[in-house]
């Protein structure tokens, strides 16, 4: 054996990867194993919200809401680039839940996270504002608030690029087949050989109870598989505002703004018992998701609107909830025993707003048993990669783009500046022309952009760019696609 690592991750989701880079920045010899593409499942299939969880309230999950508003600013000022707040429309709905009850659980949202830059609810008249001109005239009253968006996908490559240039060792499609614990070592079988850790992370995701028993034992937790589904349609409104709808359920549903020509309508909540590979919408969701739109839209929302479709399959600590949507959001971070050898930490639940503080919290109790982990938290202020600029300036990242690149319509200089931040010009290069960043395969996607995605961010198909680095796979023709996918082959 030469030169172990001292710590393997298992997935390269959200979780996976900030686990990556907490360590590689604390001096940590770290190599992530992935069996598809980062962010390939649940962290590319998210309703794209950094928000502590306003219907969590009901379910007195007050420190998961309260740790979650925390980081929705810190991951703001480490990731302006793909990260902005967003201004949520709640509509009061009379019969569901009453206005008092609203305002006070929006009062509460606003203070529980300690002092907030961004501004506070307040009650407004929708007949009077612009977000209630699409919704049926009989809704009068609501509230507005703010959370945040997130580009998910990108949130995930971004972390595991950071923990690539401190030092880790990022390996896609590379499944784990066997861990064992071998002479004080872990002992990881792959397809593209063996490798040795001081240390083993389980962040398998919804796959974590799978990977638990790869390892030779028993979970200390279970996941709950709970599916949230989510429906594409044209824009269905002309404003920036996104909404949040309560349902007679209980449940609640988002409306948000997406790409710039589309409307994101989710999620739902299933238990999900199925294959964990090519999670897609049931029927019955997609037509669920459609009447709970409908019911506040003065325009019926009708399955033949819907031009995109998606569903990931959250993991959630199995706590016996009757219902999957009041199963708790937190996560749970056993670390095996001493006297069983090599350290294995399993990681079970989480939220993609919260993975920073939980990697965080990881490395913490790797760092143990492990002095090589032993450095200070760091992940707080240590901003990802083209993210070096101050929150809420993302406006002038996109300027400076214009100004440098002057063939760049708005439209293309604002996706660009939103994905790539400050390093933009790393691809973009000394380019004067749309032609001198090589073929055009339409929606401002340029064979310049795909060779640096291939060469700097794991991207090996078509499918790996187009719905998960970008979403521009939306804007392009099923023959533009293929283009694409032609191209990587």
């Amino acid at each position: 054996m030469t030169n172990p690592y001292d710590l393997i991750v298992i997935g390269g989701g959200v979780n996976g990867a900030g686990i990556a880079r907490d360590a590689a920045g604390r001096g940590g010899r770290v190599l992530l194993l992935e069996a598809r593409d980062l962010a390939n499942g649940t962290s590319s299939a998210s309703t794209k919200l950094v928000h502590g969880g306003l219907r969590y309230l009901e379910y007195r999950e007050f420190a998961l809401v309260r740790e979650a508003l925390q980081e929705r600013e810190t991951l703001w000022r480490i990731a302006p680039h793909i990260v902005r707040p967003m201004r949520f429309v709640l509509p009061h709905a009379p019969g569901l839940r009453p206005r008092w009850m609203l305002r006070a659980g929006l009062w509460l949202y606003d203070h529980i996270g300690g002092r907030s830059a961004w501004p506070h609810a307040r009650a407004i008249r929708l007949g009077q504002h612009p977000a209630g001109v699409p919704l049926d005239p009989a809704l009068t009253h609501g509230f507005e608030y703010s959370d945040g968006w997130v580009d998910d996908a990108r949130l995930v490559v971004l972390n595991a690029k950071d923990a690539a240039e401190r030092g880790a060792d990022i390996r896609t499609h590379t499944p784990v087949m066997a861990a064992r614990r071998e002479a004080g070592m872990w002992v990881v079988e792959t397809p593209a050989g063996q490798f040795h850790g001081r240390a083993l992370v389980n962040a398998g995701g919804p796959g974590a109870d799978d990977v638990a028993r790869l390892a030779g034992g028993l979970p200390r937790y279970t996941v709950r598989r709970v599916r949230g589904s989510h429906i594409v349609t044209r824009k269905l409104f002309d404003h920036p505002y996104a909404y949040i709808f309560q349902l007679p359920d209980t449940r609640i549903c988002f409306a948000i703004p997406y790409e710039g020509a589309f409307t994101l309508i989710g999620t739902t909540d299933r238990d999900h018992t199925g294959s964990l590979v090519d999670v897609s919408p049931d029927a019955d969701e997609i037509a669920y998701l459609c009447t709970a739109a409908s019911r506040y839209f003065r325009q019926p929302v009708t399955p033949d609107d819907v031009v995109w479709r998606y569903a990931g399959v959250r993991a959630l600590v199995d706590d016996r909830s009757g219902r999957p949507e009041a199963a708790t959001r937190g996560y749970r971070l056993p670390l095996s025993d001493p006297e069983k050898g090599a350290p294995l930490l399993g990681v079970y639940g989480g939220k993609i707003t919260s993975y920073r503080h939980l990697s965080e919290a990881a490395v913490n109790r790797l760092a143990e048993r492990l002095p090589q982990l032993s450095g200070k938290p760091w992940t707080a202020d240590a901003a990802l990669p083209g993210g070096d600029f101050p929150a809420g300036a993302v406006d002038t990242v996109i300027a400076g783009l214009q100004a440098d690149y002057p063939f760049l319509d708005p439209v293309q200089a604002t996706r660009i500046a939103r994905a790539y931040g400050t390093r933009a010009g790393r691809w973009l290069g000394h380019a004067r022309s749309r032609a001198d960043l090589g073929r055009d395969f339409g929606a401002g996607l340029s064979e310049a952009e795909l060779d640096y995605l291939r060469r700097e961010e794991w991207a090996q198909s078509g499918q790996d760019v187009l719905w998960r680095r970008s979403k521009l796979g939306l804007h392009m023709t099923e023959d533009q696609r293929a283009a694409v996918a032609d191209w990587f082959e």
